[in-house]
């Protein structure tokens, strides 16, 4: 399973927030990857900002992203936003890449 939960961070390592250049692993918007015995993959994700007008479509680049590996059966993306997301989520690598550090 470790294997694959790599694969799941390197998928996830591809999908932009379309309104900032960082992926949304190293924004902090992934707060959780579970990986069950049949390899169905449930995804607990936040935005930015709740009113995101991109939210639809970063959830779906998550879900197709996900069920392209060949070993996952299924893939459940959760959007949630407690905890509410602030930069601090973010990677070291993020926040150099922002100009925060």
């Amino acid at each position: 399973m470790i294997e694959l939960e790599k694969k799941i961070i390197a998928v996830l390592k591809n999908v932009y927030d379309p309104e900032i250049p960082v992926n949304i692993y190293d924004l902090g918007l992934i707060y959780e990857i579970i990986i069950d015995d049949s390899k169905v993959v449930k995804v607990t994700m936040t935005l930015t900002a709740p009113n995101c007008p991109m939210a639809d479509e970063l959830v779906d680049d998550v879900y197709r992203s996900v069920k392209a590996i060949d070993e996952v059966t299924n893939v459940i993306v959760n959007l949630t936003f407690e905890p509410e997301w602030d930069k601090n989520m973010m990677t070291e690598e993020a926040m150099l890449e922002l100009g925060l550090l």
